[in-house]
């Protein structure tokens, strides 16, 4: 199942792949019920990792770079590989920063983990395997300022607003309000997904502006 060159992903294909990325996480959030982090982090957590999982990783193994060399099922392989590895280094730098740790809280940072890597990791794993030099494109800030392949923007700008995101999430954490809200990783995971959705919108922005620029000095 061939997919697109790099220069052939549309804006209007990348807005799809976004929509069905969301959809997924509506989908989650329907079957949780509203409330559902707060009230249960553990079941909602497990039920985002479960609906947005087979999405992210059937549609970045859609866009592979290497589509002649990269059957889709071996893109679908990296991704599925790539799941538990960024699972772990999210949660060994959650953990670094001050994220809880002991028995009560291991579940929910498994799964708040795995979420994670299907914001940041696995996307990259599926389209750019194990090349050094697309995952240093992809995590350089300085793709927001110099040209750059179309799916450089759409994985790194998801992936850097759910990072930023969680980052600002925690802020509520240490301060004395005594909330439900601030037990981990629920204002974390709040601020990741609200970054990842932003993130989407502002990859689909720079991916029009940068379609409209080749199309002017093709002119």
């Amino acid at each position: 199942m061939p997919g697109p060159e790099a220069t052939q992903i549309s804006a209007l294909t990348v807005a799809a792949a976004h929509a069905l990325c969301f959809a997924g996480l509506a989908v989650a959030h329907s079957l949780a019920g509203r409330g559902a982090l707060v009230s249960d982090p553990a079941l909602a957590l497990r039920l985002l990792v479960v609906c947005e999982a087979p999405v992210v990783i059937a549609v970045y193994s859609y866009l592979r770079r290497d589509a002649r060399s990269c059957s889709f099922f071996k893109a679908v392989a990296r991704g599925l590989i790539g799941l538990p590895v960024g699972a772990f280094l999210n949660a060994f730098g959650a953990i670094v920063l001050g994220a809880p740790v002991g028995f009560k809280y291991w579940m929910v940072t498994v799964y708040w983990s795995l979420l994670m890597s299907l914001f940041t990791f696995v996307p990259a794993a599926c389209v750019f395997g194990s090349s050094k030099i697309d995952w240093q494109n992809v995590l350089s800030h300085s793709i927001y300022f110099t040209p750059t392949d179309v799916e450089n923007y759409m994985i790194s700008a998801p992936c850097h607003g759910a990072v930023l995101g969680g980052w600002i999430g925690a802020w509520p954490m240490p301060l004395d309000w005594e909330r439900p809200l601030q037990e981990w990783p629920i204002c974390v995971t709040y601020g990741a997904v609200a970054g990842y959705l932003v993130g989407m919108a502002v990859s689909w922005v720079l991916i029009a502006v940068h379609k409209r620029g080749v199309r002017a000095k093709a002119d």
